[in-house]
């Protein structure tokens, strides 16, 4: 965090990634040796719950990341501009007469 100016909203996002990160590295502990799938409750097979939540975890995590706009590396400006390309759609906002 020394090499950046965050605001408060952003060190927020930056807790709860690392808290993202936290809970996927004990996920992919828990599954190292757990079974890919399992039964359900009607014997079906399908997969093992944690699979399910770490993927969703990783989808959040790389939300969070993506929403602190951080230089990938060479950039000389600290931050990278916000940009909402596909936040509305293919169709962009409606004018209302």
């Amino acid at each position: 965090m020394g090499d950046y100016d965050l605001d408060s909203h952003e060190e927020l996002l930056l807790v709860q990634a690392v808290r993202c990160v936290d809970r996927l590295d004990e996920m992919a502990e828990a599954l190292a040796d757990a079974p890919l799938t399992v039964a359900n409750r009607y014997g079906d097979e399908v997969p093992h719950p944690l699979l399910v939540e770490s993927r969703q975890q990783s989808l959040v995590l790389a939300r969070l990341l993506a929403s602190l706009r951080l230089p990938s590396g060479d950039e000389e400006d600290v931050r990278r501009p916000q940009r909402r390309g596909a936040a509305r759609g293919s169709y962009g906002p409606r004018r209302i007469a």
